[in-house]
């Protein structure tokens, strides 16, 4: 077998690598960004996913030296560990699957057997960089940008996780914070005063708690959909696109991502709180409509919503749900869910 090597981004132009949950024309894809040309047989949702299919099927195109990423994140942390150490991935398979969607889509379901411990290996991952090094998104505001400062989280991460994999509680004062935030908040997703409305044609989910909740929490019964609408008490809203829809998922169809500039622009004209909608553009990870978004960075937009100031808009409730579905509906009259949107094909629909 292959013995390979990580591999800072920048080196990939003249040293052919296996590329993970990212691209460079000098690698093989092992990606599910839009367009990457990874493998059709090993397709799947999550870039670790993809990774475990190759290894699983011993793809002969994992037949390189070295191994990248140009950022962090636990999708991409899965992948690129499991590259370096193949047996212990396909012997915890199922586990590092869970990682990669809770860490990725934020969809955490407790009712599988491993989500548990992969969620307790999620929050380390999350408490060690938020401690040792910096927040996701925050190497925006700095001088040297992700691809370069990422690669001192590789360093540690591929060095400390396989402790962390072997015995998830060997650093429990690390997790057991967000842990226990995250299973708080998943045990209100089910209690009655939390209501959730489901529109599948428009592949949006309503959901109404009484107050912002950690996004594993919140995204816990978002499986299938691909908008997130929360109402929080004292008309406090916010509308996502989830990150389902900046990738390509091999698992079901999608709707493309529409603008929310219509949108914000009609709600603005009922808004009289004096506070502005405001909203992301398609192509970021996480497009955001709220209330004086401008003002957040990428770093807070990419926070849980416990994280951020969530404003008081003057709309009912009920008339926001109507608003946003109306909008919505109009919007994808005449389209139809595909598989493998391209950015091309977004932005001319956008237009």
């Amino acid at each position: 077998m292959q013995k390979r090597q990580f591999i800072p981004f920048s080196e990939v132009k003249d040293k052919k690598a296996l590329v993970v949950d990212s691209a460079h024309a000098n690698g093989v894809m092992l990606s599910h960004w839009k367009g990457a040309p990874t493998p059709e047989a090993v397709k799947d949702d999550t870039s670790a996913a993809i990774v475990l299919n190759a290894l699983r099927q011993n793809l002969p195109a994992l037949d390189l030296p070295y191994v990248t990423a140009n950022h962090f994140d636990i999708d991409g942390f899965v992948g690129v560990w499991a590259l370096l150490n193949p047996e212990l991935a396909l012997e915890h398979e199922e586990l590092l699957r869970q990682m990669a969607l809770i860490g990725d889509f934020r969809e955490l379901d407790l009712n599988h057997p491993l989500a548990g411990e992969a969620l307790k290996l999620v929050c380390w991952l999350n408490a060690k960089e938020r401690d040792l090094f910096y927040r996701p998104f925050e190497a925006d505001e700095m001088e040297e940008k992700e691809a370069a400062q990422c690669v001192q989280k590789f360093r540690f991460f591929l060095r400390e996780f396989g402790r962390a994999l072997q015995n998830p509680d060997w650093e429990q004062g690390a997790w057991e914070d967000e842990v226990g935030g995250v299973l708080l908040g998943y045990r209100d997703m089910y209690k009655p005063e939390t209501k959730v409305s489901r529109h599948p044609d428009i592949g949006l989910i309503i959901i109404e708690t009484p107050h912002p909740l950690h996004y594993y929490a919140l995204y816990s019964r978002t499986q299938g959909f691909d908008m997130v609408l929360t109402c929080y008490e004292g008309n406090k809203y916010e509308l996502e696109y989830k990150y389902t829809t900046w990738v390509d998922i091999a698992s079901r169809p999608t709707l493309p991502r529409l603008t929310m500039a219509p949108l914000a622009a009609r709600l603005n004209e009922l808004e009289t709180s004096g506070r502005r909608w405001t909203y992301d553009t398609v192509t970021e990870t996480g497009p955001l409509l709220r209330l004086d978004g401008d003002k957040l960075t990428r770093s807070e937009t990419y926070a849980n919503p416990t994280e951020r100031e969530i404003f008081t808009s003057s709309i009912p409730v009920g008339e926001l749900k109507e608003e946003v579905v109306k909008y919505y509906r109009d919007a994808y009259q005449g389209i139809t869910p595909k598989y493998n949107w391209s950015w091309k094909e977004i932005k001319e629909l956008n237009r």
